[in-house]
C-alpha cells in the first residue's frame, strides 16, 4: 500500500483532516481535532496508529513490524512499518480501529456534530 492510497483512505473517512504539526515528514490525521493516525513520509514508513493497551501488547507480541508508539504513549499507541510484511487488509482494519477508538471517546457534543457530516 503507497502513501497516497493511505493517505486517501485516511481522508475518506467522516471529520477527518490531515496536516504537518510536527515537521514536513509527519503527516497527521485528526478526526474532529483528535489524532488517530500519524504517518512517516520518510523513506522507511511507518503510521502511529491509536490502540486499546491490551490489544495494543498483542500486536506487538505477535507482528515483529508493530513496536511501541514512536514518539507516543507506548501504552496507547503502536507503531507499524509499512512493508511486505504487512497486509493492506489489516493495515486497513488497524486505521479504522484507531479512527474508531477516538470516536468512540469524543465528547458527544462532537460525535453529534460528526454524525451530521457526510
Amino acid at each position: 500500500m503507497n502513501v497516497e492510497d493511505i493517505r486517501l483512505y485516511c481522508l475518506a473517512k467522516k471529520g477527518v483532516t490531515e496536516s504537518f504539526p510536527f515537521d514536513d515528514t509527519t503527516l497527521v490525521f485528526k478526526v474532529m481535532g483528535k489524532m488517530f493516525a500519524l504517518f512517516n513520509l520518510k523513506e522507511n514508513h511507518s503510521i502511529n496508529l491509536k490502540c486499546d493497551p491490551e490489544h495494543a501488547i498483542e500486536l506487538r507480541e505477535h507482528h515483529d513490524f508493530v513496536l511501541p508508539g514512536y514518539h507516543m504513549s507506548k501504552k496507547h499507541w503502536n507503531t507499524i512499518m509499512i512493508d511486505d510484511r504487512v497486509s493492506d487488509t489489516i493495515l486497513l482494519k488497524w486505521i479504522d480501529d484507531s479512527y474508531n477508538l477516538i470516536v468512540a471517546n469524543l465528547p458527544k457534543k462532537a460525535q453529534n456534530e460528526l454524525s451530521k457530516l457526510h
